[in-house]
Formats: C-alpha cells, structure tokens, sequence
C-alpha cells in the first residue's frame, strides 16, 4: 500500500466501511489485524472511529484468534463449528466496523454504514458458512482447503482496494455479493435435495418378508 497521509475522502470512508462489513463476514479477526496494522504502521490514516484498532493488545487479540481462525477453518466439521458460533460475532462486528469508519462526525451516515455493514456480513458469512457446510459433505480435502484459502485471500484484498482503488472496490463488492447470493440459492437448494433424500430413505417401510410355510 501506498501512503496516505491526509484524511480519508467519503468515497473512500464508504468504501472502507462496506469492506469492514463484507470481509467480517468471512474473515473477521483479519479484518480487525490488518486494518489495525495498516493504521499503526502509517500506511492509512484511520478515521477516529477506527483508531482503536492500532492499539498494540488490540492488534496482538486479533492476531492471536487469526492464528487460531487459520487453522480452525481447514479442519472439516469445525470450521463448521466455528461458523455457527461466529455467526453471533461476525454479523454485529462488522456493523460496529462500518459505522466505526465515519465515527461521531457523521453520525446519520454511522447509522447508515452500520445497517448496511451488519447486511453485508450477515450476507457474505452465510455465503461461507453454508457453502462451506456443504463442501464438508465432499469426502476428499480439496476442496475445503481450496475454499479456505480463497477466504484467506479475499479478505485482504478487499481491504486494499478500499484504501487505494475504492471505485474499484465497489464493483468487485458487487460482482461478491452476486456470488455471494448465488452461492446461498445454490447451497439451499442442494441441502433441500439431500434433505428429501434422507428423510425419504428413512420413511420408506422395511419390506415384509413372507413366513416360512
């Protein structure tokens, strides 16, 4: 990343905000670390709301639980445990992050960020939890390995075309929450299959067998 010594523009305060909501729902802890590092090594000037995430036990918690994030998500079935458990963190963060980047100065668009940020990553942590549920069903590794370091590198990504090409950053969020929303569709209508096929097995009747004369 470049400097960027001045204040951040409200082209670029939205497009930080809708990246702190979007990238919590994937990578939650990576969002708080990165954004907290690029702040405290002078790479961004982060908006007041935002400051506290330079703050070293801030950045050194977040550090720890990305670690543990890491490799939580490449072991099948806890990453699902994982999810479910973060969707009670993941969604009211990134809202708190969003609403964050305008900080007290804007407090109308606070609100707005903030509803619009718990939307995004409400939208892109469903997007991964059930996508991920439903890869969890592929008996090969894979897949889930390939899907997870697909969310290890999106997150960031996103960060940074939030602080250097926000408008940029706006259409890959779009082409995301596209995928995002198909991905959803998708994985629903394949869980309902399998649903149907399950329960459809277990109500078949036994077959009755004639007695011996």
């Amino acid at each position: 990343m470049e400097s960027h010594l001045n204040a951040l523009d409200m082209t670029q305060l939205a497009a930080l905000a809708a990246a702190l909501g979007f990238g919590s729902g994937m990578r939650l802890y990576a969002v708080v670390f990165l954004t907290g590092a690029a702040g405290a090594l002078g790479w961004v000037a982060l908006p007041p709301g935002l400051a506290v995430l330079q703050n070293p036990i801030v950045m050194t918690v977040a550090g720890v639980m990305v670690a543990l994030e890491f490799f939580a998500d490449k072991i099948p079935a806890l990453d699902t445990i994982w999810d479910t458990v973060h969707t009670f963190i993941r969604i009211p963060a990134g809202a708190a992050l969003a609403a964050a980047a305008f900080g007290g100065d804007h407090a109308t668009w606070a609100v707005v960020a903030g509803l619009l940020g718990g939307t995004l990553a409400a939208t892109a942590h469903t997007a991964k939890a059930s996508t991920r549920a439903a890869v969890n069903t592929s008996p090969e590794p894979f897949s889930n390995l390939g899907m997870s370091l697909l969310g290890d590198v999106s997150a960031p990504a996103l960060l940074w075309l939030a602080f250097e090409h926000p408008l940029w950053f706006f259409a890959a969020l779009a082409l995301a929450l596209v995928l995002a929303v198909t991905l959803i569709v998708l994985t629903f209508r394949f869980v309902r299959v399998l649903w149907r096929r399950v329960s459809g097995r277990a109500a078949d009747p036994a077959p009755i067998r004639a007695l011996p004369r």
